[in-house]
């Protein structure tokens, strides 16, 4: 079953879109894979604290994308397809990528500060072994 322990709501971007996002990168670090279960969306929604409608939307999406499939009363699982790992791993970093470029900007760095601060924490990230 996929573990939700871990999920920490953050302000800003709707509980349904950081459920999906959630699932999808348990799916890119295949700590979830084909054939897991997902919580009810009731369980879902007690576990989060949120309305079950909220979760229903995550799961409908979810299944519109074709990433989970659910049965009239069974559990929802995941369902993968070859290749869809490394399509949804490349999905969330180009996401996360776009973010953290447009916040770079936003802070007024030019091209060359942002890479010698990238280039610098992930030099540090590797001495932390992080």
């Amino acid at each position: 079953m996929v573990d939700f322990s871990a999920f920490v709501p953050e302000d800003g971007l709707p509980i349904y879109l950081q459920i999906i996002r959630y699932v999808k990168r348990a799916v890119a670090a295949e700590t979830a894979g084909d054939g897991d279960e997902l919580p009810s969306r009731r369980m879902l929604s007690a576990q989060l604290g949120v309305n079950p409608n909220t979760v229903q939307k995550a799961y409908k999406l979810l299944e519109d994308e074709g990433l989970i499939s659910s049965r009239s009363g069974a559990k929802s699982e995941i369902s993968l397809t070859p290749g869809r790992v490394e399509d949804i791993r490349r999905q969330l970093l180009e996401q996360e990528a776009g973010l953290l470029v447009r916040s770079l900007q936003q802070a007024g760095l030019e091209k060359t500060d942002a890479f010698a601060l990238l280039d610098r924490l992930w030099e540090e990230s590797k001495e932390d072994g992080s």
